[in-house]
C-alpha cells in the first residue's frame, strides 16, 4: 500500500495501538527478574544513574590525559579511549606503515610508557575505564595492569572493559590482524585470565554499534550482534571455561539512533532475547542471562549541514538508551561530522547526559515506557525477526562460516544501500540535508598538526627502546612467540596460557608492534577470501 508506513528497520507501524493479550512473567517481568525485559536491576536508575562515559582520544598521549581530566573534573564518571589505527591494527608510530596515521582517529599508544601517561593522575582503583581496542587488546589490557602494577594498585581493584570483538571487525570495520581461529582463542584465553586475575573486568563488549554504522537496521544490529556472542560463548565453553564463570562479566555496545521508539523496543528486545538464548543454549545461570551494555549515540546520524542540529539528535538518542536502559552511554558532540570534538562540544555531550539523568524525570522509575501498546508491540516484533534472522545465520554454521560466506556483509551492504535511496527519493528526511536546507556554508574547524605530533610520538618510541633492557625484551618476545604456536591450529586442544607472557612483554617495555609482530609470525595475518 503507498500509505503504509514503517520503522526505520522496515516493521509496519498501526495508525494506532490496542491492548494484546500478554503473559506478564514470561514475556515482561518486574526490572531484575528473568528474561529481563524490563531492566536487569530492581530499581535500575534510583539505585544508581548510568555510568556517563565520554569517548575520548586523540594525538598523543598527554593531549588525551588533558582531555580526559576536564571531563571527570565536569562529572563524567568513566572513562573511555579511542585509540589510533596504528595502535588498533598492531602497528608501531615509527612503521612505514603508520605514516600520516599517527594520532589521528584516537591516541598513539606503542608502550607502556605511553600509557603512564594516558593515565597519569587517574585514580585507576576508582574509576572504570573503557578501552576500544580490538586485535591488539590483550597487549592494552596488559598495559594497564602493568601501569596499576607500576603504581602498587592490585588487580583486584581494577575496572573495566576491552572491547575484544574480533568478529565485528571482520563484518564491519576491517581492524583484523590475525586469522579467525587464533584470535577467538586467544579471546577465550583472555576470557579465562580475566575471570582469574581481574574479575572486576569485562573481558569483551561484543558491538553490535559498529555493525549499525555500517549501514545495518535494529534488528540486524541485533540478530548480528548475539550471532557473534553466541559464537564467544560457545568457543569459551569448548575451551574448558564454565559458562557461569565467565559469562557473567559478558558486555556489550549499541548504537542509538534517531527513532525514539524503535530504540527504547530494541533495547527491551535485546535483553530478553539474550537472556532466552543464554538460557535455552547453553543452561546458563540467572546472572549469565543479564545483558548489560554500553550505548553510544549515533555516529553516522551526525550531519555536516546545519551541525547545531545534532545536538538535537544526540538528545533524542540519549533519551532512546536512558528509557531502554542502558547501563553505560556516551553522547557525541555536535562538531564530530567535521573534526574532533572541541573541549566546549564535549562538555555540552556530556551535559546533555547530566540533563537527562537529573531534570527529565526518565530515571525515577525503572522501564517508564512498559505498558505502551506501541512500545510493546514494537518490542515483540523487533525480537521476532531478529531471532529469524539468527536462525537463518545458525542455518550458515554460526558466526564464523556466515562471516566466511559474506552473509552479514551483503544484509548490511543491502541495508545500507535501501536507506540511502530512500534518503535520495525524500523518503527519509534528514533535517538540513535534504529538507529545510538553508544552504549555509558547512563550518570548517582547524585541524592539529598531525606531522609534528607524529614527529614527537617517534621520538618518544625511541628513547623507550633506547633506554630498556634490549636482552629482557628479546626473551619475553621469544616466549610468548613459543607458547604461541599452539594457537595456530584450528581445534579446541589445551593451550598455554598468552596473557602472563604479554604482561610480561610489557613490562620490558615491549611495543604494539614487537608483540603484535611475534604473534603474527606465528599465526599469519588474515586476508579476506583466502
Amino acid at each position: 500500500m503507498a500509505d503504509e508506513i514503517v520503522s526505520p528497520s522496515g516493521l509496519p507501524i498501526a495508525p494506532v495501538y490496542r491492548p494484546a493479550p500478554i503473559d506478564y512473567d514470561a514475556t515482561l517481568g518486574d526490572p531484575g527478574v528473568f528474561p529481563y525485559t524490563r531492566g536487569v536491576q530492581p530499581s535500575m536508575y534510583r539505585g544508581r544513574l548510568w555510568t556517563m562515559r565520554q569517548y575520548a582520544g586523540f594525538g598523543t598521549a598527554r593531549q588525551t590525559n588533558t582531555r580526559f581530566r576536564l571531563l571527570l573534573e565536569k562529572g563524567q564518571t568513566g572513562l573511555s579511549v579511542a585509540f589510533d589505527l596504528p595502535t588498533q591494527m598492531g602497528i608501531d608510530s615509527d612503521s612505514p606503515r603508520a605514516l600520516g596515521e599517527v594520532g589521528r582517529v584516537g591516541v598513539a599508544i606503542d608502550t607502556v610508557e605511553d600509557m603512564h601517561v594516558l593515565l597519569d593522575q587517574i585514580p585507576l582503583d576508582t574509576v572504570s575505564t573503557s578501552m576500544t581496542i580490538n586485535a591488539t587488546a590483550a597487549t592494552l589490557l596488559a598495559m594497564y595492569i602493568v601501569v596499576a602494577e607500576e603504581r602498587g594498585i592490585p588487580r583486584s581493584k581494577l575496572s573495566g572493559t576491552i572491547q575484544n570483538d574480533i568478529l565485528k571487525e571482520y563484518i564491519a570495520r576491517g581492524t583484523y590482524i590475525y586469522p579467525p581461529a587464533p584470535s577467538l582463542a586467544l579471546i577465550s584465553e583472555i576470557f579465562r585470565f580475566c575471570a582469574e586475575d581481574v574479575q572486576s573486568w569485562n573481558p569483551i563488549s561484543i558491538s553490535g554499534y559498529h555493525i549499525r554504522e555500517a549501514g545495518a537496521t535494529a534488528v540486524q544490529e541485533l540478530a548480528f550482534t548475539f550471532a557473534d556472542a553466541m559464537e564467544y560463548v560457545a568457543g569459551a565453553i569448548r575451551a574448558g571455561l564454565a559458562v557461569d564463570h565467565f559469562a557473567p562479566r559478558l558486555s556489550f555496545f549499541f548504537a542509538a539512533h534517531n527513532d525514539l521508539f524503535e530504540e527504547v523496543a530494541k533495547f527491551r528486545a535485546a535483553r530478553r532475547m539474550y537472556s532466552r538464548l543464554m538460557r535455552d543454549r547453553f543452561n546458563a545461570g540467572d546472572a549469565s542471562c543479564r545483558l548489560r551494555f554500553h550505548t553510544q549515540t549515533g555516529g553516522v546520524t551526525l550531519q555536516a549541514q546545519q551541525p547545531l542540529n545534532n545536538v538535537v539528535r544526540v538528545t533524542v538518542q540519549a533519551l532512546s538508551a536512558v528509557l531502554g536502559g542502558t547501563q553505560s552511554l556516551h553522547t557525541n558532540g555536535y562538531d564530530e561530522a567535521l573534526s574532533l570534538p572541541t573541549a566546549e562540544a564535549a562538555t555540552l555531550a556530556l551535559r546533555t547526559q547530566q540533563i537527562v539523568g537529573y531534570e527529565s524525570g526518565a530515571a525515577l522509575t525503572a522501564d517508564p515506557l512498559a505498558g505502551s501498546y506501541y512500545v510493546e508491540a514494537l518490542t515483540d516484533a523487533i525480537e521476532r525477526d531478529a531471532m529469524a534472522l539468527l536462525e537463518r545465520v545458525d542455518e550458515l554454521g554460526g558466526a564464523a562460516k556466515a562471516i566466511e560466506a559474506g552473509f552479514f556483509q551483503e544484509e548490511i551492504a543491502r541495508s545500507a544501500y535501501e536507506f540511502q535511496l530512500r534518503v535520495e527519493r525524500g523518503e527519509t528526511t534528514i533535517v538540513g540535508v535534504n529538507k529545510f536546507a538553508d544552504g549555509s556554508e558547512i563550518p570548517v574547524f582547524p585541524s592539529p598538526d598531525f606531522s609534528a605530533l607524529e614527529r614527537e610520538q617517534v621520538t618518544r618510541l625511541k628513547a623507550v627502546r633506547g633506554a630498556r633492557d634490549a636482552m629482557a625484551t628479546s626473551s619475553a618476545l621469544a616466549a610468548l612467540g613459543a607458547a604461541a604456536s599452539n594457537y595456530s591450529v584450528d581445534d579446541d586442544s589445551p593451550r598455554a596460557h598468552l596473557m602472563p607472557l604479554i604482561i610480561d612483554a610489557v613490562r620490558t617495555r615491549a611495543s604494539v608492534g614487537e608483540i603484535s609482530d611475534v604473534l603474527s609470525g606465528v599465526w599469519g595475518n588474515y586476508r579476506p577470501g583466502m
